[in-house]
């Protein structure tokens, strides 16, 4: 069985790329600089991500209850793959309201806090 192609160099981190290409039917050999992509510059994680996202159509919600994850996992997971990809993922206003809510909500999320104080906590804001 054939190996996985890995996208980034495991020692420093650069895209890697294809050289040579051979069909197993004919042998047909194809050499030169091919790019592989940019989603081969996914690690396995962030490719699973993109699988169940897809697969969902995107929606936030069904993802969420599939992977077992909050919101803010979700759109955190979301930006590390745009930033894999080569794109900037857009910012949320820069406010203290935003920070605040954001915080309770990660608060939440690694279990330091329960659903009834998230709720007064984001209510106070």
């Amino acid at each position: 069985m054939p190996e996985k192609v890995i996208g980034k160099c495991p020692v420093c981190g650069q895209n890697m790329r294809v050289t040579e290409l051979e069909c197993p039917g004919c042998h047909t050999k194809v050499r030169g600089q091919l790019d592989l992509g940019k989603f081969s510059r996914l690690n396995q994680n962030q490719l699973e991500f993109v699988e169940v996202f897809i697969r969902l159509r995107g929606n936030i919600k069904e993802v969420e209850e599939e992977m077992g994850i909050s919101y803010p996992t979700v759109r955190k997971k979301l930006d590390e793959v745009i930033e894999a990809l080569g794109y900037r993922p857009e910012k949320s206003p820069d406010n203290e309201a935003v920070k605040k809510r954001n915080e309770v909500l990660d608060a939440l999320d690694d279990g330091e806090i329960d659903f009834e104080e998230a709720k007064n906590r984001l209510e106070e804001l």
